[in-house]
C-alpha cells in the first residue's frame, strides 16, 4: 500500500505531458506526499483540465464508517452514556482511504467516469521494506522509472465538495479528494511488496486514455506496470527513514 511519493520536477513538464491549465501557483522543487495531505493532480472539471491542489484520500465505504461508528457506540454505552447514532456516524472521522483496488465495487464505480478521473505526478514511490528493519524501524524501499526519476503518473479519481470529518478537531469539513488505483505487483515491487503496486501510466498517450476514454478502455491500464519500465533505487545511506503511516 502506497503511503508515501515524492515528486521531483516543474510544473512545465506536467503541463506538457497532461494538456492541462496549471493553477497549483509555485510548486516545491521537491515534495513528500502523505496520506491527507494536499498534493498536485491533474483533473478534469468542468469541461477543463486543470493541475491544481487536492487532498489526498477518497472517502471510506459507508460500511467502514458504519463498523467504526457501531464500535464506538458499543463503547459509550458500556460506560452507561446515551448515544444518538445518527449523529455519531455524521460525525464519525474519516481519515480516508489513499489506494483504489475493487473498482467494481459500487462505491467506487460511481466515480470511475471521465468527470471524476485525475492523474497525480511523481516520481518515487516507496513501500515499507520489512526485509532491512533489522529489528528497528521498518525502512521504506523507493521505486521509479529509472535512476533518473522521470516523470511518471498514478491513474486516480477525484471527488468535488465532499463533507466529512478529517479531524475531530475541526469537525466538518467541505473538502476535494482524491486517490489513486492500484492492482497486483511486478517482479520489481512484489519481492518487497507482495499484495499491490500502484497504477503507473507512462506517457502522453497512457496520460489521455486515462482522462479521456470510455472505462471499457481507460480500466485496462488497471494492471502491473512491465518489469522493465521500473527499478528500485538504490538505498541512500544519508536518508533517514521515513515516519510511515498517516502524518495528519
Amino acid at each position: 500500500m502506497c503511503n508515501l511519493y515524492n515528486v521531483s520536477t516543474n510544473q512545465e513538464a506536467i503541463r506538457r505531458l497532461t494538456k492541462s491549465f496549471d493553477h497549483l501557483g509555485n510548486l516545491q522543487p521537491s515534495l513528500d506526499v502523505y496520506p491527507d495531505q494536499m498534493a498536485p493532480i491533474v483533473r478534469n472539471n468542468g469541461g477543463e483540465r486543470e493541475a491544481t491542489w487536492v487532498r489526498w484520500g477518497m472517502p471510506s465505504s459507508q460500511k467502514a464508517l458504519m463498523d467504526a461508528a457501531s464500535k464506538r457506540a458499543g463503547k459509550l454505552r458500556a460506560k452507561g452514556k446515551d448515544v444518538d447514532f445518527n449523529e455519531l456516524l455524521k460525525m464519525e472521522p474519516d481519515r480516508g482511504t489513499t489506494n483504489i483496488r475493487r473498482v467494481d465495487s459500487k462505491h467506487w464505480r460511481r466515480w470511475l467516469g471521465e468527470g471524476n478521473r485525475c492523474v497525480v505526478p511523481f516520481t518515487r514511490f516507496a513501500e515499507p521494506d520489512p526485509a532491512s528493519a533489522g529489528g528497528g524501524r521498518i525502512p521504506n524501499a523507493w521505486f521509479a522509472g529509472d535512476e533518473s526519476e522521470p516523470l511518471m503518473f498514478f491513474a486516480g479519481i477525484w471527488v468535488k465538495d465532499w463533507e466529512c470529518v478529517r479531524k475531530v478537531k475541526d469537525g466538518l469539513i467541505t473538502c476535494d479528494l482524491f486517490g489513486f488505483l492500484t492492482t497486483d505487483p511486478n517482479g520489481v515491487v512484489g519481492p518487497i511488496h507482495q499484495k499491490a503496486m500502484p497504477v503507473i501510466l507512462r506517457n502522453e498517450d497512457e496520460i489521455e486514455t486515462w482522462l479521456s476514454a470510455p472505462w471499457e478502455e481507460a480500466g485496462k491500464l488497471q494492471r502491473p506496470l512491465p518489469d522493465d519500465d521500473l527499478v528500485l533505487l538504490p538505498k541512500r545511506e544519508e536518508e533517514a527513514p521515513e515516519p510511515q503511516g498517516l502524518l495528519l
